[in-house]
């Protein structure tokens, strides 16, 4: 199979389309304004074939901050789109669609992948989605869009998951997480007073969760505001470390990207030589594919933050662009099989 990028920084579609021909399957990030008219006019300009789209900024060998891209699976691809509607109350009311999908193109653990874009409530979508790839053992990765709102055959939704199942005919897939965080020095943060509605943690080891914080790191509030891109917090899950992004200080208490509970066990992460760990990432790609077709990732938006800031976006687009036709989405959280996470890269490669 190949993969197809095309982008509009001025929000032109069929400029971004330009020299696309007999797609299998379409990926459409765009921006709020344009949103609907570019999923009527690509449905118009592709009529049949599986797509899914969301809002947010994008990025093949540059950034596409308000602008469009498509990036699309052609020669020896099979797919199928849909969608997981109630998102935020019964996810599981439509998961046969995801079975069903998954039977009709003939999905394997070798060259199957699916790719979301939701709109929230992601860590209970993702359980309910892998209670049908898991046993399957096919791969998922995605991330959350902005605005509430996601495209599925040229149909717009909120409340939803949108996926895409991709498979590659002419050889293998594989998803990758990167984490550019590690465990600082050796606190453990019990979780109490959270709210799942509201991601917000009130307390950590009896005292209130602002408090704690600020003493471990000695900041004061104006350091607050940026603080988490620097130093997350951290919940082990299994041999893994799951990145939790501080999103806005309640009083004493804070908001996350994604739900602590109580009795959860934290600690606070610190960041890595992230260059040393993003060439890991693409030498470890390199071993593992002769051949790459495309890449697809999503990459969080305060690992975008961080990197504006220290003017190193365009460095990291060259060092993953080594690896071929590089295209992805700046979202809201990322996915990995099962996992939500936050702070985050994954990606997944084509053969």
């Amino acid at each position: 199979m190949k993969q197809f990028i095309g982008t509009s920084q001025r929000g032109d579609l069929q400029e971004a389309l330009l020299g696309l021909n007999a797609p299998a399957a379409i990926l459409l990030m765009t921006n709020a304004d344009q949103f609907a008219a570019h999923v009527e006019q690509l449905e118009a300009a592709f009529p049949g074939v599986p797509s899914i789209g969301c809002i947010g900024m994008s990025y093949d060998t540059r950034v596409v901050e308000k602008g469009v891209s498509v990036i699309a699976f052609t020669d020896g691809a099979g797919a199928a789109a849909n969608v997981i509607e109630n998102a935020s109350s019964m996810p599981v009311k439509h998961i046969e669609r995801l079975q069903k999908d998954l039977d009709r193109i003939g999905a394997s653990s070798q060259n199957t992948v699916c790719i979301d874009f939701c709109t929230g409530n992601d860590a209970c979508v993702l359980t309910t989605m892998y209670s049908v790839l898991g046993p399957r053992k096919i791969s998922l990765m995605g991330g959350t869009g902005d605005a509430g709102k996601v495209s599925v055959n040229g149909k717009i939704y909120e409340d939803a998951d949108a996926y895409l199942l991709v498979k590659n005919n002419g050889g293998k897939v594989k998803v990758y997480k990167e984490n550019i965080y590690e465990p600082r020095d050796d606190y453990r943060l019990i979780a109490f007073r959270t709210d799942r509605a509201t991601y917000m943690i009130g307390e950590l080891n009896g005292r209130p969760a602002k408090q704690v914080y600020q003493e471990i790191l000695q900041i004061g509030d104006k350091e607050m505001e940026t603080q988490t891109f620097q130093n997350p917090l951290g919940k082990v899950s299994g041999q893994d470390m799951c990145i939790i992004a501080l999103k806005e200080i309640m009083g004493n208490a804070f908001s996350c990207y994604r739900p602590v509970n109580d009795s959860d066990v934290l600690t606070i992460l610190e960041l890595k030589d992230h260059q040393k760990v993003i060439n890991e990432t693409v030498s470890r790609i390199k071993a593992d594919f002769h051949r790459i077709s495309g890449v697809f990732s999503v990459n969080c938006l305060f690992r975008y933050l961080l990197f504006s800031q220290n003017n190193e976006v365009q460095k990291y687009l060259d060092t993953m662009g080594t690896l071929g036709c590089h295209g992805g989405l700046i979202g809201y959280g990322e996915h990995f099989n099962d996992q939500f996470i936050n702070q985050s890269m994954t990606c997944v490669v084509f053969e």
